[in-house]
């Protein structure tokens, strides 16, 4: 039975690929739900349209979010997320291919609970997201 859910919103396909495979390959128990830019993130996270059925779009235990996305940045996405009382505690993750010290104080400033850039080997992905796994969704203890 999976441990949770994991909703990732990324943009490139190659990247929500990696992400999968990683998942797999690290055997990480959680579902991992997939959303491509930042208005689909607000609807998955809200329950609104497609994603109204919480048994099929649960509400996740730990959000990994890009930066650079379509239609609402990651910066409005965690901006919004935190000012909703049902993901305010959510866990973000910001995962993302920016190193810039401006997006990595801004994330924070928005409310990111950690913020990593994308490695470019996949044994590396995949080792960040058992780190991940571990301490989100092991370690953890989200507020109930």
């Amino acid at each position: 039975m999976p441990d949770g859910t994991v909703l990732l919103v990324e943009d490139n396909p190659d990247d929500v690929d990696l992400v999968r495979h990683a998942f797999r390959k690290a055997d990480i128990s959680a579902s991992l739900q997939v959303v491509r830019d930042g208005d689909a993130a607000v609807a998955y996270l809200s329950g609104q349209g497609g994603h109204a059925d919480r048994l099929l779009h649960p509400v996740p235990r730990l959000i990994i979010l890009d930066l650079k996305l379509p239609r609402r940045s990651g910066f409005e996405v965690l901006a919004w997320t935190r000012a909703n009382a049902t993901t305010r505690h959510t866990p973000i993750v910001v995962l993302t291919s920016s190193g810039q010290d401006a997006d990595v104080k801004r994330a924070y400033e928005c409310g990111a609970n950690s913020y990593l850039t994308k490695p470019v080997r996949r044994d590396d992905l995949v080792a960040m997201l058992t780190a991940l796994d571990g301490y989100w969704l092991g370690l953890n203890k989200a507020p109930a």
